[in-house]
């Protein structure tokens, strides 16, 4: 598995299953984890919780975040707009790769209602696995801001 990461990790009702099924696949592979929320499955605001997990990626209390909502849209949308935020809504294994590998990711959105829960681990996995390439892509990376 990865070099010691710390992974942050929310969802909304909506992605809450799949949150828990993603934390203890984690938990399993000896991945640190920080979970913020929602602690139970009532509805809630997907922008409060894009935010908790953009302001650990941001303060560096995490490498990596991971963000579940309905479709992945929703989360993808309220954390690219925080800066230093590449909030990536991936549904397959080489969308993952991809996203690390040229846009350099550091969050991982999913949508619940769209993917099932083997293929939602294997992206993650993907995605916490794969490194950035860096070269000719950082000049584009750093265009985004």
């Amino acid at each position: 598995m990865t070099d010691q990461i710390k992974v942050s990790i929310a969802s909304d009702h909506a992605g809450f299953d799949l949150k828990a099924e993603i934390i203890k696949y984690l938990k399993d592979n000896e991945i640190d984890v920080i979970d913020r929320g929602p602690n139970k499955k009532e509805p809630v605001d997907y922008p409060d919780f894009a935010s908790k997990v953009t302001q650990d990626i941001i303060n560096q209390s995490a490498q990596k975040g991971v963000l579940v909502c309905g479709t992945g849209q929703g989360m993808a949308m309220a954390a690219n707009k925080k800066p230093g935020i590449r909030a990536a809504l991936c549904y397959n294994d080489e969308l993952a790769k991809l996203a690390r590998k040229h846009n350099n990711a550091n969050i991982l959105t999913l949508g619940a209602r769209v993917i099932n829960q083997n293929t939602a681990i294997n992206v993650v996995n993907t995605f916490l696995n794969t490194n950035f390439e860096g070269n000719r892509h950082i000049e584009r990376i750093n265009k985004i801001g």
